[in-house]
C-alpha cells in the first residue's frame, strides 16, 4: 500500500509557476498584438481559429496552469502510482514544458514571425512520443500513466507485454515522423497514419492477448474441476 502523501507538493507548485512564466512575455508584447490571435492551424500551417488577444496572451497560460494542477492531483492520487518511474516524472512535467513552448509560439505567430508551425509542432510532438516510447516498457501497472485498457489493467502480464510492444512501435513511428518532417515528405499523412498504428496495434494486441489468457484460464479451471 502506498504511503499517504501531501497533495500539494514541491513539484506541483514549481510546475504551476513554470506554466505562468509565459505571462511575462505576454505582458511585454501585449500592446503589439493584433486584436485577434490565431490559436489553431490546419495541416498546411494556416490559421483556422482565432481568439481575443487577452485570451491568447493571458488566458491560455492560465488555463494550462489550471490543467497542470488537475493532472498533478490525478497522478498523485493514483493508488497504484509508481513515483520512481521516469515516465511518471515526465508526465508531471509535460504540461509545463509544453506551455513554455506553445504560449510564446502562439504570440510570435500573431506578431508575424515566419515560423513553420506545420513542421515545428509535429516535431515537438514527435520528440515527446520518442521519449515516452523509450520509457513505456519500464512503467509498472497503474491507473493514470500508460496504456490503460481493460485487459492491461486486469493482467500484469498483459500490461508488460503490451507496453513492451507499444514502446518499440512508438519509438519507430517517432523516428519516422522526425525524418518525414525534415524531408517534408507527406507530413500530415505519415503523422496521422502513424498515430493510428501507435494506438491501434497495442490495443488489438492487448485484446487478443487478453482473450488468449482468458481461454487458458478457463481451460485450466475446467481441467482442475474434472480431476
Amino acid at each position: 500500500m502506498k504511503k499517504p502523501n501531501k497533495l500539494i507538493d514541491t513539484t506541483l507548485i514549481v510546475t504551476t509557476l513554470v506554466c505562468l512564466i509565459p505571462l511575462i512575455f505576454s505582458a511585454i508584447v501585449y500592446t503589439q498584438l493584433p486584436d485577434q490571435i490565431p490559436i489553431h492551424f490546419n495541416i498546411s500551417g494556416e490559421p483556422d481559429n482565432y481568439a481575443s488577444k487577452a485570451f491568447g496572451a493571458f488566458g491560455m497560460p492560465l488555463l494550462l496552469a489550471l490543467l497542470n494542477i488537475v493532472v498533478q492531483l490525478v497522478l498523485k492520487t493514483d493508488p497504484k502510482r509508481d513515483t520512481a518511474s521516469k515516465l511518471y516524472k515526465i508526465s508531471r512535467w509535460t504540461i509545463p514544458v509544453l506551455t513554455l513552448f506553445i504560449s510564446p509560439l502562439t504570440l510570435l505567430l500573431a506578431l508575424g514571425e515566419p515560423i513553420r508551425v506545420e513542421k515545428v509542432v509535429p516535431l515537438m510532438i514527435s520528440i515527446l512520443f520518442l521519449v515516452i516510447g523509450n520509457y513505456l516498457p519500464k512503467i509498472k501497472q497503474n491507473y493514470t500513466v500508460g496504456i490503460k485498457l481493460p485487459w492491461t489493467l486486469a493482467s500484469e502480464t498483459n500490461w508488460k507485454k503490451t507496453h513492451r510492444l507499444a514502446g518499440w512501435i512508438w519509438i519507430i513511428c517517432s523516428l519516422i515522423f522526425i525524418v518525414t518532417i525534415f524531408f517534408n515528405f507527406y507530413i500530415a499523412w505519415v503523422f496521422f497514419g502513424g498515430l493510428v498504428i501507435m494506438v491501434g496495434v497495442p490495443l488489438i494486441y492487448s485484446f487478443v492477448l487478453g482473450r488468449k489468457e482468458e481461454a487458458e484460464s478457463t481451460a485450466a479451471k475446467e481441467t482442475t474441476e474434472n480431476q
